[in-house]
C-alpha cells in the first residue's frame, strides 16, 4: 500500500473542557477520496477542521495527538503554509461577494502576496476552472460576480479556488448540502474525477453519496473513530455494529 499523504495518530480535540474527538488514527492515501461519514454532531467537521488548522482559530480549542503530511509535522508548520497545501470547501458556497470569477479563483494568490504574471494568472484561471469543469460556463464572464452564479456553480467556484493553490489535499466539508439534486450529481462527478490530480477527503452525513464517490470510509460516531477502511468492505460486511445500523438507518 501507497504511504499515506495523511497520516493522523491519536489524535484528540477539544472545546474547553468538551472533548470532540477522542483518539483518532486514520491513514489518508494519496489520490484517493476518503469519506468520513456519521450522525450530525459526531465531530466530523471538527476533524477537517483541524486538519486545515482551523479548529485552533475558536477561542479554548486544543489539540492532541499528530497529523503528518508528507511526513511532516502538520502543527509544527506555519499554518498559512498548511493551508496552502491543504485546501478547504465549506457546505455552503461562498464565493467572495466583493470579487469578480476572475478574482475569486486567485484570491489565494492575493492573501498570501504571491506575485505572478498576468499570463500565468491567466493560466492559473483556466486550469483551476477546467478542473472544476466550470470554464466553458463561464468564461465569457470571468470579469462578473461570483454571486451571480447558480448554487453549484458557485460550489465549483470555491472548489476552483481551493484548486488554484495546488494543494496536496482537498477537504469538502458537506459541498453538496446545500445543492439540488442535478447540481450534487454534477459535484460527485467532479470529485471522482478530480482524485486523479489531488487527493480528497469528504465529509458527509449522505451514505449514499460516501458509497458512490468514495474509495475509503471512516465512521466516526460520539468522537470515536469505530471503523475505517475499504468503502466497499465496509458498506457490505461492517465489522462493528455501530456501522451496520448506521448504515441501515437504525440511528443518524
Amino acid at each position: 500500500m501507497e504511504s499515506p499523504v495523511l497520516k493522523i495518530e491519536n489524535f484528540h480535540a477539544a472545546f474547553g473542557e468538551h472533548v470532540v474527538l477522542k483518539n483518532i488514527s486514520l491513514d489518508i492515501t494519496p489520490n484517493k477520496l476518503t469519506a468520513i461519514m456519521g450522525p450530525s454532531g459526531c465531530g466530523k467537521t471538527t476533524l477537517v477542521r483541524c486538519i486545515n488548522r482551523m479548529h485552533e482559530l475558536v477561542p479554548h480549542a486544543t489539540v492532541s495527538g499528530k497529523m503528518l503530511l508528507q511526513n511532516e509535522d502538520l502543527y509544527a508548520m506555519n499554518p498559512i503554509i498548511a493551508r496552502r497545501k491543504i485546501g478547504m470547501v465549506f457546505q455552503r458556497p461562498n464565493p467572495f461577494p466583493t470579487m469578480n470569477i476572475y478574482d475569486n479563483v486567485i484570491a489565494g494568490y492575493k492573501l498570501n502576496g504571491l506575485r505572478l504574471s498576468k499570463a500565468d494568472l491567466d493560466a492559473v484561471v483556466e486550469v483551476s476552472l477546467r478542473k472544476a469543469a466550470l470554464w466553458d460556463e463561464v468564461k465569457d464572464v470571468l470579469y462578473r460576480k461570483g454571486t451571480f452564479l447558480s448554487g453549484g456553480q458557485q460550489q465549483r467556484l470555491c472548489i476552483a479556488r481551493a484548486l488554484a493553490m495546488k494543494p496536496e489535499i482537498i477537504l469538502l466539508d458537506e459541498p453538496t448540502s446545500a445543492l439540488d439534486p442535478k447540481a450534487t450529481s454534477h459535484i460527485e462527478e467532479l470529485m471522482i474525477e478530480l482524485k486523479e490530480t489531488v487527493t480528497i477527503v469528504l465529509v458527509t452525513h449522505n451514505i449514499a453519496q460516501a458509497a458512490r464517490t468514495s474509495d475509503y470510509t471512516a465512521f466516526i460516531y460520539l468522537g470515536e473513530l469505530v471503523e475505517f477502511g475499504p468503502t466497499q468492505k465496509l458498506f457490505t460486511v461492517p465489522e462493528d455494529k455501530r456501522t451496520e445500523e448506521y448504515l441501515t438507518g437504525k440511528f443518524g
